[in-house]
């Protein structure tokens, strides 16, 4: 017994564009990230998808709707899902957060928590995930934070390497729970 999920990153947001790093702010989808979001809907809307789970943060929910708009597909917020929460450096330059991964691998960002601390939280849905949702194939739509704890509890890479790397995006993830 497994779920798939098909794993998509929030559209492009204005804080992206401007190289800040939101966290656990809400951010907002820029106009190209309206484009992204519907995109995404074109990929997905007629994939045999069942359910739409996002994270409870405002880019996550805004690239959900404008994604699965008149679906019927039901879409579901859960903070779990959330970015890892950079504390005070929420809203900081990319470049300082980001620099600094390593460094917060198990201690956490000043005021927030440690990117171990974010993949833990992520993790606990999966468990949650299974029970409702087994032999079904569902869309999450979350955050770095979301795909690393993916890619470690699902696929067996190994923290230190998620965080030494860099991100390279591209049109979804597919992962088996359960």
């Amino acid at each position: 017994m497994s779920t798939t999920v098909v794993f998509e990153t929030h559209a492009l947001t204005v804080d992206n564009e401007r190289g800040m790093a939101t966290g656990w702010l809400p951010g907002k989808l820029s106009a190209a990230g309206w484009e992204n979001a519907r995109a995404l809907g074109e990929r997905r809307r007629n994939d045999g998808v069942a359910a739409v789970f996002t994270s409870d943060l405002g880019r996550a929910v805004e690239t959900a709707m404008l994604a699965f708009a008149g679906t019927g597909i039901p879409v579901l917020h859960d903070w779990r899902l959330r970015e890892c929460d950079y504390g005070e450096w929420n809203g900081a330059p990319v470049t300082q957060v980001h620099d600094a991964r390593v460094d917060h691998l198990d201690t956490p960002y000043p005021g927030g928590e440690s990117w171990r601390d974010a993949i833990a939280r992520v993790t606990r849905f999966f468990a949650d995930l299974a029970l409702r949702w087994d032999r079904a194939r569902v869309v999450v739509i979350g955050h770095v934070a979301t795909r690393w704890a993916f890619e470690h509890e699902c696929d067996g890479v190994p923290l230190e390497r998620l965080v030494a790397a860099e991100f390279v995006w591209q049109e979804g993830w597919e992962y088996e729970i359960g």
